[in-house]
Order: C-alpha cells, then structure tokens, then sequence
C-alpha cells in the first residue's frame, strides 16, 4: 500500500457539484484510454498514485472502457485494493453503462436490465462495494427515459452508488432526466458532456440547463482527444493517439485549416506562458456551471502539466476574444 503526502489537498481547488454536498476536484481523472493493458499497470499505478499525492481525488471509469471493454476497471480495481485500500472514503469512483458492452439486446443502451447489472459487474471488477457515482452513459431512444431514471435510483437504493448522473444527453432530454429523478427522490447529480474549443455544443442550451437546475458539469475530451496539445502543430508524431487504430480520433480531423488554427492558438497560450493544452484546460473551466475537467493522461508528466491550470491567471476578456476570432474565423 502507497504512503501519499500529508499535504496532497493544499493545491488543489474543490468544486460543490451543482446544489449537492459532492466536491469535486477542479481537475478528475479519466481512465478511459492507458489503464486497461497489463503492460501498462505500472505506468496506471504511477499515475493514479500521482494524481491522488496531488489532490486529484476522483477517477472516473466506465463499464467498457479498455481497451479491450472492461479491461479498465478491472486493471484499476487491482490498483485500489492494493495501494488505496485505506483511502476509499477519501475518493470518488464513476463508472457508467450504456455503450456497447456484451452481445445481445442487453450488452449496451439504458433498459432496467442492462444498467443494473453492468452496475453489479462494474463493482466486481473494480472489487468495490459500492461507486460513488454511477451514469447513464448515454440517451437511449428506444427505452423510456422512466425506466432508465428509475435504474439509477434504484441502483442508489440498493446502496450500490451514493450519486447519479448522466452522460451525452442532450438539453431536452436532460431537462426531463433532471424532473424524473427530482419526482423519484434520488436527484441527479451531475453531467458529462464532451466539451472543448473543437466541440461547442454545451453552449447550445445545455450549460444553462444543468445551472438552472443545480446540476454539476464534468466536461470530457478537453483536449480533443489530444488535438489541441502541441503535438500536431508540425507532423503527426508515431504512437499518437491520432496514429492509432483503435479510438475515436481520425487523420482525417487533422485538416490544414485545423492545423493553422491550432498554431494560432498556440501563439496565444506562448502569451499566456502556457501551452496550448493547459490554456484549452483553461478555456474549458472558465465556466461557473464546469465543476471539474475530466483529463485523460499515458504518463505522470502529462498529469503534471494539466496541474499547472490550478496556479495560471484566470484568461482575460481580451484573451477570451482572441480566442473566440481565431475559433471562428477558422470554422
């Protein structure tokens, strides 16, 4: 078992998650690529390690993440019991269902079915009694959205979550996810929704729907899955994500007018004494209605850089305009 510094919450910022008592670390971490390889578990450990020796007291992981699905969870279940075990109350664990899981009509979506027993599979192999948050990971056309409201409370009942949330929801659908939970008595907590400079759709409706209703935000993919970093201003670097085959992140997303953007951005972080990464971190947080920004990371220095953000100067209305021209005018 880890020893971890006495002084690991003095740095980090705390946020109250929406009308909750959840505090939520300015910045969480997310396991969703690099922590489901067994070659990589020492590298998982290094990381997690370091992230909690810094204040980073939430990790957040879903039922398919790996690769392969499940993986994750299970290569950081083994990380929790073997150096946090006397740290549990200290930390808030996420996981989530609804993405493409098993074979079958059960293997993904929100049906009663699906959620509670991914819930129940997730607890196995993270080797936990209970998460502190669990998700609808995603809006499932085809299930009323009762049912699945109704799972998530149900699964907090049972004593197998303390909060729910709910992921890629659209404003509409949130608003009524937010009424259904509020009439069944177990609120919903938070939203994570993909948010960054390339990806503005929050803005459209659902920032002021989650602050109206005293739901708290972690934004995902902050960083474009590594597009707004320094490492595709010149080449794609061998071994990137972009570079891989497995992911959601494509060579074609890496055009010459998105490069050209991105320089530009980049010269407004040099300005900042920041890189691109920690300014778009920086972006990203600005918001009252953001709780926490969710990283994803392959090694400790990576952590070690999004950490700076917590002692950066706040990005100025000049700055913020600058970057709204460079974001538009290359759109």
């Amino acid at each position: 078992m880890s020893e971890f510094k006495e002084s690991r919450y003095e740095s980090m910022q705390y946020n109250r998650c929406g009308k909750s008592g959840l505090m939520l670390p300015k910045i969480s971490l997310g396991c969703w690529h690099n922590f489901g390889a067994p070659d990589n578990l020492s590298e998982a450990k290094k990381m997690l390690s370091y992230a909690f020796n810094n204040g980073i007291t939430h990790f957040d992981l879903a039922n398919n993440y790996g690769p392969p699905p499940g993986h994750a969870e299970t290569y950081v279940g083994k990380i929790l019991s073997e150096e946090f075990s006397a740290h549990r109350d200290e930390l808030i664990i996420s996981s989530k269902a609804g993405y493409r899981m098993g074979p079958g009509p059960y293997g993904e979506w929100g049906s009663k079915k699906n959620l509670i027993s991914s819930c129940d599979q997730s607890l196995k192999r993270l080797k936990l009694e209970y998460v502190d948050i669990f998700y609808s990971h995603r809006f499932d056309p085809n299930t009323p959205l009762e049912e699945t409201i109704s799972a998530l409370d149900q699964i907090v009942r049972q004593g197998k979550a303390l909060y729910i949330g709910i992921s890629n929801y659209d404003p509409e659908s949130t608003l009524k996810a937010i009424q259904i939970a509020k009439e069944l008595g177990t609120p919903i907590t938070i939203h994570q929704p993909n948010y960054n400079m390339l990806n503005r759709t929050v803005e459209k409706g659902l920032l002021d729907t989650c602050a109206n209703n005293g739901v708290g935000m972690i934004v995902f993919c902050p960083l474009a899955q590594g597009l707004l970093t320094d490492k595709y201003l010149e080449s794609i670097p061998a071994e990137s994500r972009i570079d891989k085959a497995h992911g959601f992140l494509g060579k074609s997303q890496l055009t010459e007018g998105k490069i050209q953007m991105l320089k530009e951005l980049n010269e407004i972080a040099k300005s900042r004494n920041q890189s691109l990464a920690q300014m778009a971190l920086s972006w990203v947080a600005r918001h009252d209605a953001v709780t926490s920004v969710l990283i994803g990371a392959s090694k400790v220095s990576q952590i070690a850089d999004n950490l700076k953000i917590l002692s950066a100067n706040q990005l100025s209305t000049d700055e913020l305009m600058a970057i709204e021209n460079c974001l538009v005018s290359n759109e």
